[in-house]
C-alpha cells in the first residue's frame, strides 16, 4: 500500500476517535457562550468530517491531476449510466440483505440510521455530513485503499469480502454486517466494472441522500410498518 494511503487511513481512524475530545470542547464552548449544548454533535461532526475530507484531497491532489486518473476508466455517458444503475443496485441489495436478516431473526431498523435522524433534525445542515461527505469519505478510504490494495494482489471475491466486512465493521452495527456488507459488495463491483472511484461515490451519495430523505420525510409510517412487520413475525413464531 502506498505511504499517502496509509497516512489517509490514519487521518480517517482519527477523524472517527476525535469526537472524545471534540464534542466535550464544543460542549464546554457551547455552554461557555449560551449555545444550545444539542448542537455541539452535529456541528462537531460537521467539522470533523469537513477537515478530513479536505485534507485527504490535499493528499491525493497530485494523483487527482494525473491524467490516468482522470481517464482511467470508460466513457463518461457509460459511467454515469453505471452511476443511475448503481443507486438501484445498491437500494436492492439493501433490501435482499435486510429480507435475509428479517429470516435470520434480526430486527429491523437501524440505531445507527435513528441517531442519524436525529442529529439531521435538530440541526438540518448535518445532512451534508450524512449524504455527501461520509460517503465521499468512505469510498475513497474502503473502497479506493482498502479494497483498491487487496485487488490488486487478490480476487474480487476475496478482496470485496474482506473490505465489505470492515466496512460494515465500522458502522459499529454487528447485528447488521450482512446488509452493510452487500452494499460494499455492491459498491465495490462498480467500482471495478467502471474502473472510476466517482461512480460507486455518486451511487453512495445518492443512495444515502434517498433514505434520509425517505427517513425524515415519512418516518412516523415506516416506524408503524416496522411495529405491524416485528407483531406479525412474533405472531408466526408462536406457531413454529
Amino acid at each position: 500500500m502506498k505511504r499517502d494511503y496509509w497516512i489517509i487511513l490514519i487521518v480517517y481512524i482519527a477523524m472517527q476517535f476525535s469526537s472524545l475530545i471534540g464534542i466535550p470542547l464544543f460542549l464546554y464552548g457551547f455552554n461557555y457562550f449560551g449555545i444550545s449544548q444539542s448542537l455541539a454533535v452535529p456541528f462537531w461532526l460537521l467539522t470533523s468530517f469537513t477537515l478530513a475530507l479536505l485534507i485527504i484531497i490535499f493528499i491525493l491532489r497530485k494523483e487527482m491531476n494525473n491524467r490516468s486518473f482522470r481517464k482511467q476508466g470508460g466513457s463518461v455517458s457509460e459511467s454515469v449510466i453505471w452511476a443511475i444503475v448503481g443507486i438501484f443496485l445498491a437500494l436492492f441489495a439493501q433490501y435482499a440483505a435486510a429480507i435475509i436478516e428479517n429470516l435470520l431473526g434480526v430486527e429491523m431498523g437501524s440505531e445507527n440510521t435513528k441517531d442519524i435522524l436525529t442529529i439531521i433534525e435538530a440541526f438540518p445542515l448535518a445532512i451534508i455530513v450524512t449524504s455527501i461527505i461520509g460517503p465521499i469519505l468512505e469510498e475513497i478510504v474502503f473502497r479506493k485503499i482498502i479494497f483498491g490494495s487487496l485487488h490488486n494482489r487478490y480476487n474480487f471475491f476475496i478482496s470485496a469480502l474482506i473490505s465489505s466486512v470492515i466496512f460494515a465493521a465500522a458502522h459499529m452495527e454487528f447485528q447488521h454486517i450482512l446488509l452493510y456488507s452487500a452494499m460494499g459488495f455492491t459498491f465495490a463491483f462498480l467500482y471495478v466494472k467502471t474502473k472510476s472511484i466517482f461512480v460507486p461515490i455518486f451511487a453512495h451519495v445518492a443512495m444515502n441522500t434517498l433514505v434520509v430523505l425517505v427517513q425524515s420525510v415519512y418516518k412516523d409510517d415506516i416506524e408503524r410498518l416496522q411495529r405491524d412487520a416485528k407483531a406479525v413475525q412474533n405472531f408466526i413464531g408462536g406457531f413454529l
